[in-house]
């Protein structure tokens, strides 16, 4: 199986680093022309610097529809979509007030909904695209730990699919990524706590999964490596009969079969 998405152009948000990065990169080597977003300048050159090829960056803040509508007019269509720009806050239930919902809500749920109005109708117009989102097995499995978050990505499931419903013909197929707890820069910082003694981070992501996400039958965190792989398959047209779907690469977190 071989993936090319030459002549293919694409948007990752959130890409600077993390699983966003790594989508970027899997693109970028499958052929596609990537533009990666982050949020400052600094950090998107250092992320293109990192990336290399012909990778260009746009640094906007996505998060409000100003953002939103300064990246269209300067990128007004691509071939492919990667709505992964998200944030996450552990946060008990009775402490997290309306700013932090509205946040998550923003960020988490938002922006894809003014990027699909602004980047859909372009590809059912021209016969061929991909949008994709990343949800979270957070979406059915809702953590105790920070239920704004579960609730926000629950969203995004059900955006994905009622767009897919929506794009039904036109050649466009639009689906959500559900990955598990995996290992980007800020699960890596969210870990450091627990690294006492001399455990590695691997020890440390092993030690949380087993104690809050025991359900995992991989009893360790993903890669951003694995969940690109699934992103990038998705942007292609090997994935043309896929659209509606959510995807799982939760290490066998969620506990019932899909």
């Amino acid at each position: 199986m071989k993936i090319d998405l030459s002549g293919k152009s694409a948007l990752v948000t959130g890409s600077t680093g993390g699983i966003g990065f790594a989508i970027a990169r899997g693109l970028q080597e499958a052929g596609a022309a990537v533009v990666i977003n982050g949020r400052t300048p600094a950090a998107v050159d250092e992320a293109l610097a990192r990336l290399g090829g012909a990778a260009r960056g746009r640094a906007l803040d996505l998060a409000s529809p100003e953002g939103a509508r300064d990246l269209v007019a300067l990128e007004p269509a691509f071939d492919i979509v990667v709505n992964n720009l998200g944030i996450f806050q552990p946060q008990d239930f009775f402490d997290t007030d309306d700013a932090i919902w509205e946040r998550h809500w923003q960020v988490n749920v938002m922006v894809g909904v003014r990027l699909a109005r602004a980047y859909l109708p372009p590809m059912a117009a021209r016969g061929w695209g991909r949008m994709i989102f990343l949800g979270s097995e957070s979406a059915f499995n809702i953590p105790v730990e920070m239920i704004h978050y579960g609730v926000s990505k629950t969203a995004d499931v059900s955006l994905a699919r009622g767009l897919a419903k929506r794009m039904a013909g036109t050649g466009v197929t639009v689906n959500s990524i559900l990955p598990g707890p995996t290992l980007s820069e800020g699960v890596a910082e969210m870990l450091r706590p627990g690294m006492a003694g001399g455990k590695s981070l691997e020890e440390a992501g092993a030690e949380f999964v087993r104690a809050h996400r025991p359900t995992s039958l991989i009893q360790r965190l993903a890669t951003v490596d694995e969940v690109a792989s699934m992103a990038v398959y998705l942007a292609s047209p090997l994935a043309s009969a896929t659209t509606g779907a959510a995807l799982r690469v939760d290490g066998g977190v969620v506990d019932f079969i899909n």
